[in-house]
């Protein structure tokens, strides 16, 4: 099974992921961008305001390939579950958001690049918290931190969770973290039972 977390940057999600490690301690852990240099190449690009948007969306989507072959793919071939911290609903979400200006769906350009050889998740936790509450909990140390970005991203969220609603396990990320990390632990307990 492949589950993902999905939000906002300052939602919760890399501190769920050290709650679920613990409970849930078979499984693999990942997350995107990769530790990889497809992932380094993504990060120089997270602080380089002057990035181009779509040249961006390829190295994610570079990112995103190799995640899936050398992680993903062999995990679940071999029988066993992936819990990934970030995945593709991020670009669609993220990269939708910054090609806006470019495509007249950008949400769905990005799916349509991915459609032919992605794997989807199974299940996705959603971290749901306002874009004022996650650019202030993140910093706002990047341009995909601030609160109008965020704003179009959770719109953009917000469409694929109606697309898919059987996939999308809802969390308030707004509540006290202790509260947060039990509803996501609970979470994915239930789906793996």
């Amino acid at each position: 099974m492949l589950i993902t977390l999905e939000g906002l940057d300052g939602s919760g999600k890399t501190t769920c992921m050290e709650t679920l490690r613990d409970a849930v301690p078979e499984a693999t852990f990942t997350r995107e961008p990769t530790e990889s240099w497809y992932g380094d190449a993504v990060q120089q690009s997270i602080h380089d305001d002057t990035a181009d948007p779509l040249a961006e969306l390829f190295l994610y989507i570079a990112d995103h390939a190799a995640h899936l072959s050398r992680t993903v793919e062999p995990t679940l071939t071999a029988g066993g579950t992936v819990i990934s911290d970030r995945y593709s609903d991020s670009r669609f979400a993220y990269q939708g958001a910054t090609l806006a200006d470019r495509f007249e769906d950008s949400v769905a350009y990005v799916q349509q690049l991915h459609e032919p050889w992605t794997r989807a998740p199974d299940a996705t936790i959603y971290l749901d918290v306002d874009p004022a509450t996650a650019a202030e909990r993140s910093g706002a140390t990047n341009k995909f931190e601030t609160e109008q970005y965020l704003e179009i991203v959770r719109e953009n969220y917000e469409r694929l969770i109606a697309d898919e609603p059987e996939r999308f396990v809802r969390v308030d990320a707004s509540q006290p973290q202790q509260a947060v990390e039990q509803e996501v632990r609970e979470a994915v307990e239930t789906l793996l039972e």
